[in-house]
């Protein structure tokens, strides 16, 4: 388990908060050794506190560095292996294994002999290079060793760059460059001022961040892990504050304060690696295999919630924070923080790896995760300072009973149906076509119904205690679970307007949306007519002359959802919608290929280039270039030809009025446009 979280770790911190820079140059030269053999010198130039691997690294360890030549048809022969510097090699703590690799500068040498007239020797390079936080994706660098400018025995030097020219690239991939589009001189009397915050964060504060982490925190304490050190750990600070009581206070008091600091830090290192590209926080929710990690991880959370088995941290943490205890004053009260922490991590960290799945996913990243780990630090620590300070309170609360196993099976229910959130995410952006809005209600519908049972003593678990009577809190919580059973079922209701099954408000953003069905397909919400496709949309908007609204969209995004179902569906914005605009919907986390011939080198926003493979990422990357935001959802109003921005574009507004106003707005800027 604990290689699992390693793994879980390095997999982020590679892929995710991947950082764009540029540490590493290559340089090709050449070494003549006779008129048929050369020796190809490929040299590295590393920036202080990067590495750059070895050609053999063990298995299961980091890309290593691989060169690739062009053997021109049989017409260049490779003499042996391609040889490389010493480098250092250590035991790296990640991996765990012994890994060699170069800093500063590394040398690479290959032999070849060639036949016939041969000028020019193409390679690729792959490599990836790290400093101490984090690592750059893999890359490909093609190589060019120039045979022709080789005289006697001296070497012939080429600098490998890098050129990009966005126009060209541009007027490939999109048919316009960003200088074509220009925001239109006219103005609507009534345009909506977007609140760039909530566009970058889908109107999600910090503060929603932190409730729902306090709330967690919350469900934490009524956990059979957490909830019975309550009055014993208050009684030992007011039994040491017989003789002085504000002493055992400020203590307590102290030790709440030491709980929510433990998870705090937890978040730092989050912060160390979160120096990102402009389109990554959409590739980590959109990550394929990060999301079917996360529903593995929350699988096997419920089903230790479910008393089959108990997540624990290696006892030898334990020992060790207990044993600080001892110290006395703020270090012991620290280490008595550190040891709940760990103690109670069976219950807590079901519920933790729900915050970190959660925040990861989502835009604002660390800072999120930080907001969500102080809330749950607060709601965790704030009982014991409160009770410490006011003893008498603790005879209002209940014993403890077969109600926190109770409580703990509850919670497995919900990280089961959590669970299928994320591996719906996966099997929309790789098109798997598996887990489509039927089989998702059906198993929710299934998996609420057991808990609807359980609750009702149908279904029992391995630490549950006999039920002689019913209690009327789960009378009554089985009978709301019962009604959210109804509530999904009725998920089947047909929309006979827009031919797709009603879509439910409190599934937004976590059922798959209703046009991606087996019995109702749609690729466009609500039956609109819509295109995929950014050139083919322009080249209908001119020929129908209306105006174009560019949506910016995911298939895993939340906030798109929701708008799609609960404020496209509005009939004002549906008449806009259907006989006003062009649709043009551009999904950045398609993992679809691209075809060959656009699969190209672009360059970033913030410096650096990167190659194009999937149409997520041509998308992401015109959003970047020509509208410097790199949020979901997004919305720009364009004239019919796709060079004039009529209004200032929105992202998340789930205000229909004003939602409205912006595609009024850009609509009397087009008509006052063709009088022009």
């Amino acid at each position: 388990m604990k290689k699992q979280f390693v793994f879980l770790f390095f997999f982020l911190s590679l892929g995710v908060f991947s950082q764009i820079e540029d540490p590493l140059k290559w340089s090709t030269s050449v070494q003549k050794i006779t008129d048929t053999e050369y020796t190809l010198i490929t040299e590295a130039t590393i920036e202080k506190g990067w590495h750059l691997y070895s050609q053999s690294v063990p298995e299961d360890g980091p890309i290593p560095t691989r060169f690739i030549y062009d053997t021109a048809n049989g017409k260049i022969n490779l003499v042996g292996k391609t040889s490389e510097d010493d480098g250092h090699t250590v035991d790296d703590p990640v991996f765990g294994m012994k890994i060699k690799f170069f800093e500063n500068k590394a040398t690479f040498k290959q032999k070849v002999k060639i036949e016939g007239a041969i000028n020019v020797v193409n390679a690729t390079v792959e490599f990836m290079v790290c400093d101490d936080t984090k690592c750059l994706a893999p890359t490909e660098i093609d190589l060019i060793f120039q045979l022709k400018n080789t005289q006697g025995l001296g070497v012939d030097k080429s600098n490998i760059e890098v050129v990009v020219n966005n126009k060209i690239t541009n007027k490939l991939l999109y048919g316009l460059d960003t200088n074509d589009i220009t925001f239109s001189k006219m103005k609507c009397e009534k345009e909506v001022i977007s609140n760039s915050s909530e566009i970058q964060s889908g109107g999600k504060s910090l503060w929603s961040i932190f409730g729902l982490g306090f709330l967690g925190g919350l469900l934490a304490l009524l956990t059979p892990c957490v909830f019975p050190m309550i009055p014993l750990t208050v009684s030992f600070f007011t039994k040491k504050s017989d003789k002085n009581r504000s002493s055992g206070i400020s203590k307590a008091l102290l030790y709440g304060f030491f709980i929510f600091a433990v998870y705090v830090i937890l978040s730092v290192p989050f912060h160390l690696l979160d120096s990102v590209n402009p389109d990554i926080l959409n590739e980590i929710s959109t990550n394929i295999w990060l999301n079917v990690i996360f529903f593995a991880i929350f699988v096997f959370f419920a089903f230790s919630f479910f008393g089959y088995y108990e997540l624990t941290l290696p006892s030898s943490w334990t020992s060790k924070t207990t044993e600080a205890e001892s110290s006395g004053g703020f270090v012991g009260i620290f280490f008595m923080a550190l040891t709940l922490a760990i103690v109670s991590f069976s219950c807590t960290g079901p519920i933790l790896g729900s915050l970190l799945a959660g925040s990861l996913t989502a835009d604002g990243g660390a800072w999120q995760l930080t907001a969500g780990m102080a809330g749950f630090g607060v709601s965790l620590g704030l009982p014991f300072a409160l009770f410490a300070m006011f003893p008498n309170m603790m005879n209002a609360l209940p014993k403890s009973g077969g109600w926190l196993n109770t409580t703990k099976v509850i919670l497995g229910f919900l990280e089961l149906a959590l669970a299928f959130k994320f591996l719906s995410n996966a099997d929309l952006v790789a098109h798997w076509n598996i887990l489509k809005i039927e089989p998702f209600l059906i198993l929710w519908i299934l998996i609420f119904a057991g808990l609807a049972l359980y609750l009702f003593g149908k279904i029992k678990f391995p630490h549950d205690s006999p039920i002689k009577k019913l209690s009327f809190s789960r009378i009554a919580g089985g009978i709301l679970v019962a009604s959210f059973v109804i509530y999904l079922a009725s998920g089947f209701r047909v929309n006979k307007e827009t031919n797709t099954f009603t879509p439910l408000t409190l599934l937004s953003g976590l059922a798959p949306p209703v046009g991606y069905s087996f019995l109702y397909p749609n690729e466009c919400p609500n039956n609109l007519d819509c295109f995929k496709d950014l050139k083919t949309g322009i080249a209908y908007a001119k020929k129908v002359n209306k105006p174009i609204l560019l949506d910016f969209t995911g298939y895993a995004c939340v906030n798109c959802r929701k708008m799609e179902e609960h404020v496209w569906p509005i009939a004002k914005i549906d008449n806009y919608l259907r006989n006003d605009y062009v649709l043009i919907s551009l999904y950045v986390d398609d993992k679809k290929q691209l075809p060959k011939e656009e699969q190209i080198l672009v360059n970033r926003v913030n410096g650096g280039t990167r190659k194009l493979e999937n149409y997520g990422h041509k998308w992401a990357n015109f959003q970047t270039q020509f509208f410097k935001t790199n949020s979901q959802p997004y919305y720009v109003l364009l004239n019919a030809d796709g060079t004039k921005i009529l209004n200032q574009a929105v992202g998340y507004t789930p205000d229909e009025n004003k939602y409205a106003q912006f595609l009024e707005c850009g609509l009397e800027v087009f008509k006052n446009m063709k009088k022009e």
